[in-house]
């Protein structure tokens, strides 16, 4: 059974998440790779690492002693359809999304047309 969307997205609004996924565009990485990459713990980037792969955006693989992560870009596949539906058909900018969404729930007048 896929993740629901709403566990793809929240797992997609960590900045920290996000550019985990971008590094993992290049090949598999070892989670000490992963985390050596941000300044922060291991057990903080291992908390990012399942929440993507509890989204199914990553999966982990122990190999060894190590554990790899590799990217599921097919889990993306039902969030595009979705924003798709939008009329999103470019590339999606998630960063200026999500300065979208902060807006408009931080400030559900601010999209209303004055009275």
């Amino acid at each position: 059974m896929a993740p629901s969307l709403d566990i793809v997205f929240a797992a997609l609004a960590d900045p920290t998440r996000r550019a985990i996924l971008s590094m993992l565009l290049e090949d598999d990485m070892a989670v000490s790779d992963v985390a050596s990459a941000f300044p922060m713990s291991l057990a903080a980037v291992s908390k990012h690492l399942q929440a993507l792969a509890e989204a199914g955006l990553i999966s982990q693989e122990k190999r060894g002693r190590i554990t790899w992560c590799k990217l599921e870009p097919d889990a993306l596949r039902e969030g595009s359809v979705w924003m798709q539906g939008f009329g999103m058909m470019e590339a999606f900018d998630l960063d200026a999304f999500e300065r979208f969404l902060e807006r408009e729930l931080t400030d559900p007048d601010a999209a209303r047309p004055p009275d």
